[in-house]
Parts: structure tokens; sequence; C-alpha cells
């Protein structure tokens, strides 16, 4: 017997080679997407408030301390050109712009590009470096900035320093510990697998899978090079386009944030990619955390290699000017390739004095390039249009880029109100879905007596309350209760609100708001509160749901309606309800919801049973309501679920039939959503706690506290 053999370490346990469950049953659900941030991972528990401490930060002396820092030079990592912010603006591009607006996940707002995947992406080369250059800010300031918060800062900075005026930044990310299992990047398995695997048809850019924005797996947009690193600035603009528009970015902010991040700064290929070393995530311990190393030849400075494009965009990549688009418009540009073997394109006639100098020595001047994505900036015809009156406006251009660079890089750290620190616009800005502020001085109990006085039932009321919250998102804190934007277009007409009843409930609601001063917001959750306080009185228990006024009612001028369209529910297992018929299983579709809603599986669990004795399903079908008692907050679902009196039969496609053991009749329906409660071994095992003679009372309290949980999940106001 080998050494290795008698070892008594469970070889590969701590690594990929280890099988994990879903490797062994790879259909079975997992539940990982709802536990991916335990508490056991952060190291500063539950009492540590990072959006308390940061509101102690000096900002001025870290604001010093990033100036000073862009021009430090380090000899192990040189800046180009003396000059860290073209590194910086891409560490914080690259964070921001994973955002996409049909889930809201990706973006800066967690400080995810610490880690796998991001951190090893393929257009992630070199940004390792970036982050190891701000450590020894981020250790003196310690807990009162998040890397979050710092790896966005940077490049807003780093614009500043070059001489653009910044429309503002706040504060308030609050970092991870694990990677993020939520989001879905594609189902490629290598990086920059070809464009066509997420396409319907990749010379038709809308037909992209969603929720997916980047066109290649391991890419933060598209490819510079061109689709499938093939150069056609035509194709590439229809890319372009649709890619923007999937971060929630029009025309005119796509040219802006395209020239202006190209306004400063390089691309880098000046060397033979094949000899970097491993990505970050797959480096040897010895490199601490460094990827893309290159031990066989210089690899830094001029020799850096990271896109394998080589050169620099404008004659001052240092400086906010007009640069880009003096370049991009004065001359004709032809196909060339880099020293890397990367595809580019280079003006046909330049004088010597219009290149770029070298990044090391003055002295030598360099031809400037355009990458495929540039070039569709200047060929596109609307492209073409704003790119001129950019460029013959310089001042216009600064200010549309530096309010697209703030929105980039604030998208998903949500409404104003979470805005913290002295740099923090007051605008109110359409993307931020403003709310205004509601009536909070009234007898609510009275109010709610006016409610019941309307006769409404308890699943409309609780229903009409539900659909108006769920559309909360912690992706990016959008959507949700707040604003009553369910009453507005198009929100009152998506199926899933069910618009007859919908407007039912608002009709009994409106004249209350106006006899009341009351917001609709307000009404439409205060009855759902009612309905459950009703239903749990009627299960024996006099409780009363946790209320705090003060929602304000959104017009339909606070609101953008095309970039709410993605957040239209085309499932939702709380209510039994599906739009369509999708690849994915309804109870995927569920743990989906379920996460962007931020509960936890238990609350999951608990909100689906009660959820189905209120009678709340969609369309009032029967699925799920395992009891003779609807309307009444009792644990009936869990029991009659766990009861082997029962058996369960398939009866059509994804619905099953709950017979009689003995009678071999039908007591009851059921969909997939349903029965994993009791198929799944994690989410039996919470059932199973519910359907316990003793825990009537825990069942209650529970669907109590995370119903409460979702009404007021967009109450940033009563958060710190």
């Amino acid at each position: 017997m080998s050494n290795e053999g008698k070892c008594p370490f469970m070889h590969g346990g701590m690594t990929s080679t280890n099988k994990s469950v879903t490797d062994w049953w790879p259909n079975s659900l997992n539940l990982d997407i709802l536990h991916q941030h335990d508490n056991k991972t952060d190291p500063f528990g539950q009492d540590f408030d990072y959006r308390e401490e940061v509101k102690k930060l000096d900002f001025a002396a870290l604001k010093k301390d990033m100036l000073a820092l862009m021009t430090d030079s380090q000899e192990w990592w040189p800046a180009d050109w003396g000059h860290y912010g073209g590194l910086f603006i891409r560490m914080s591009w690259h964070a921001a712009g994973s955002y996409r607006l049909a889930d809201g996940r990706g973006g800066a707002n967690t400080g995810n590009q610490r880690f796998a995947p991001l951190n090893s992406w393929p257009d992630n080369v070199s940004l390792d470096k970036a982050r190891r250059l701000l450590w020894p800010i981020k250790k003196k300031y310690g807990n009162q900035v998040s890397w979050a918060d710092l790896l966005v800062l940077a490049g807003t900075v780093a614009y500043e320093s070059m001489g653009l005026k910044t429309y503002g930044f706040a504060f308030g990310r609050e970092d991870i510990w694990h990677p993020e299992k939520d989001t879905y990047w594609g189902n490629e398995r290598e990086w920059l697998a070809p464009s066509d695997n997420r396409y319907g048809n990749v010379e038709n850019a809308d037909t992209m899978e969603n929720s997916l924005a980047a066109v290649q797996m391991g890419l933060i947009y598209v490819n510079p090079e061109g689709v499938n690193g093939k150069p056609d600035p035509l194709k590439s603009a229809q890319h372009v386009r649709e890619t923007f528009a999937r971060m929630a970015m029009n025309d005119e902010e796509t040219v802006a944030l395209a020239a202006g991040g190209h306004t400063v700064g390089k691309c880098h290929g000046n060397g033979d990619a094949s000899i970097l070393g491993p990505d970050p995530e797959g480096a040897d311990v010895h490199e601490q955390g460094f990827g893309w190393m290159n031990h066989k030849s210089r690899g830094i400075g001029r020799d850096t290699v990271s896109s394998g494009i080589e050169g620099a965009w404008t004659t001052n990549p240092t400086k906010w000017d007009n640069g880009y688009f003096h370049m991009l418009l004065s001359h004709e540009w032809e196909l060339k390739k880099s020293p890397a073997g990367a595809w580019q394109w280079e003006p046909k006639d330049i004088k010597e004095e219009d290149m770029s100098v070298d990044v090391e020595d003055p002295s030598i001047r360099k031809m400037p390039i355009m990458t495929d994505a540039d070039m569709a900036m200047k060929m596109d015809p609307e492209y073409r249009k704003i790119s001129e009156k950019f460029y013959n406006d310089h001042a216009y251009f600064s200010e549309v880029f530096a309010r697209a660079w703030f929105k980039l890089t604030h998208r998903d750290l949500g409404p104003k109100a979470r805005y913290i620190g002295p740099e923090a616009p007051q605008d109110d800005l359409i993307w931020q879905d403003p709310v205004p502020a509601g009536k909070t001085d009234y007898d609510v109990a009275a109010v709610k007596a006016k409610i019941e006085a309307a006769g409404l039932s308890i699943s409309e009321m609780v229903a009409t309350a539900w659909d108006s919250a769920r559309t909360y998102r912690q992706s990016d804190m959008r959507g949700g209760a707040n604003g009553a934007r369910i009453r507005l277009e198009p929100f009152k007409n998506w199926a899933g609100n069910e618009p007859a009843r919908l407007n039912k409930v608002l009709t009994a609601l409106e004249p209350i708001a106006k006899e009341t001063g009351v917001s609709i917001a307000d009404l439409i959750v205060l009855a759902g509160n009612l309905g459950v306080e009703k239903a749990a009185k009627a299960a024996g228990f006099n409780i009363d749901v946790p209320f705090a006024p003060g929602r304000g009612d959104a017009t339909a001028e606070m609101t953008d309606a095309e970039s709410f369209e993605p957040l239209e529910p085309i499932h939702d297992g709380f209510r039994n309800w599906q739009k369509g018929k999708y690849v994915v299983k309804a109870e995927e579709l569920l743990l989906d919801r379920t996460q962007l809603m931020g509960l936890t599986a238990p609350e999951m669990t608990v909100l689906i049973g009660g959820m189905r004795v209120l009678g709340t399903n969609h369309g009032d079908t029967k699925h799920g309501v395992f009891t003779d008692k609807v309307g009444t907050l009792t644990n009936d679902f869990f029991v009659n679920l766990t009861d082997m009196a029962y058996t369960w039969k398939p009866s059509g496609e994804d619905l099953y039939e709950i017979r009689d053991r003995k009678a071999d009749a039908v007591k009851w329906t059921a969909t997939r959503v349903d029965l994993v409660f009791g198929s799944n071994s994690i989410l039996r095992a919470y059932a199973e706690v519910y359907a316990q003679d003793d825990n009537k009372e825990k069942f209650v309290k529970d669907f109590i506290a995370a119903w409460t949980k979702v009404m007021n999940a967009d109450r940033f106001d009563l958060q710190s």
C-alpha cells in the first residue's frame, strides 16, 4: 500500500476533485443559491454594520490618498506614462460593467471582482495588479471603506485626476466574502467560446440568451476584435447596441461611455500571450493571488499583454480631452495585427506628433489604435451622428459622460436613499426609481378599519400586497411595494398581476386614500397585513402584523416604464403560476425568484405553505391548496403534504393528483413547486418542522416575519 493510501486525509475533499451532491445526482434541486452568503463566511459577524461604519470615514483624506496613488508608480507594476488612471478606470469599469438589467445581477455593489469567476475572466487580465495597488489604502482605512466602494471610487478619482468634472460619488456598497453562485454567466465550458453558443442567431444581436449581456464567456461587453474575433464594425455596432441596452444604456450613453473609456489609457498586447501563466484562481500558492504572470520575459510596462491589442486611442492618454473623437473622425483606418496577433485598426496616415508617446520613453512615438467596437462609433449611422455632436461640443460630451459613468457605477447601489458621503448628488434621476415620501402621522387602526369595511376578501388583499412587493430585487434594489407602481403602466396590465382582480382592489382602496391622505402604497400593504391577521385569528392566533407607514406613490413621470419591463414576473411559485412553458423547471424558477427577493430557504418554505392555505393562487387555482379551511392560516399544507395516508401521481404535464390511499380518490391536486417540498430532502426537512403538532404557532409567527420582510424589503428609510 502506498504512503498516499495510508494518509488519513479525505483526498480531494477541499478541492474541485471532490464530487458534490449535484455531481452525483445532477437533476437534484440545488439550494446553494439561497445559502451562498451564510454568515459563517463573514469575518465581522452580525453586529458589524458597514453602512454605519463608512459614515465615520474621513472622505477628504481618503480621496487625497487616492489622488496621490494615481502617480505613485511602483517598480513591480509600473504605471503607463507614470499614471495609473487608465488601469484603475478599467478596474472600476469592469467591476460595474458586469451589471445587466434583466435580473439586476452583476455590477460593483458587492465587491465580487475579488472572487472567481470574475477575478480570473480573460477580460480582467491584470486587474489583479490594480486591486493589489489599492491594498495599502484599504489597509489604512480598514473597516470604514469596503472593497466594493474602493473599486469604484478608484476609477472616479482617476478621471478627476485627468481633468474630468465628475457627477459625484456615493459610498454604501457592502462586501461579500464568498464567490456569488446566483449569477448565470452562460453555459459555455471554456473561456471565450464562440458567441454562437449564446445566440439564437449570432447575426441577430437581440437573439442573445436572456439574461446575458456580454457576447462571450469571460468578456464584460463585446469582443474588441469583432463578433467572434472577425472585424466588421457594422456588425459590432449591432452587438454593442444590444449589450449596452441590456445594461440600461441608450445610444447616447453608449457612445459617451465608449469614447470616455477610451479617451484615456491604452490596450496592452506588446508580447506573446501564450507565455502568460495561469489566471489568479488557477495559479500556484507562490503567486500569492496574482495571475497571468510572465516569468519568461519582462511582461511589464511597454511589454505588458492583456487584451492582446496594442496601443493608445489618443495623443494624450492621461488627459481628459476630445482626443478620441479627433483621432477617430479625422483619419482613415485600416486593419492590422498587433504584436500579440490581435486584430486592431490603425490610421492610414498620421503625423508623428499626433501619435502617443511610449509608456516608458517619451522620445518614442507609438501608433494609435481603434478596436472594432470603436470603429462602430464611426461607421454606424446613429452612433456617427452622436460622435460628431460630441466632437463639436466637448463640454456636452463631458457632461453626458460624467452622468453615464455615474449611472454605470451606481446602477446597482439602489435608490438615492442608500447614498452615503459628501459627494453624493442630490438630484432625482429617473433610473433611480424615485418615490416621494408618504404620510406617516395617521391612525393606522382607523385606516385599517376603513379597509376592512371595503369588503375585500382575504385572498384579494393578500395577493395584491404580494404582487406589489414581489418585484423587489436585492440584486439592484429595484422593484418592491414602495411607490405602488403596480397601479401604473406597464405594471397594472401584467398577466401575473391579474388585472381584473387588481383593479377591483385598487377601486376599493382609492377612495380611502383620497379621504385619509394615506398613500395607495401603504394601503395595499396594510390591506395585505389585515388579510394575514384575519387568517391568523381564524386559526386561533391574535397577532398584529408589523406595519411601518411612510410609503409614497410614484407617478408615471417618475417611472422609466421601459426599464421596468424586465421586472415583469413570468413565474411566481409563491402563487403557483407560470406565464408559459420554459426549459427551466418550475422549482428552479422559484429558487431564482426567492434569491432575488432576498429570502432564505426556510422563509421560502413557510411563505409557500401560508400562501397556499390563504387561497392566493393565481387565477384561484386549487393546486397545492391542501386544506379544507381556505383563508385560515394553518399549517395544513405541510401536514397533508407529509401525511402517508395519501399517494402522489402524475396527472398531466407538471401536474399531480394527491389521492387517498384507501379510497383511491383524488383529494387534492398539485404542481411541481408544491411537491418539491416533500421530495427534496432539504426542503422536506423544513416542511416537517412546520408540519409538527407543536409548531402551529411557530408556523404563524414565522410566516408573519417572512411576510413582513417582503413588504419592507424596499423600505431603505427603515435601514441604517
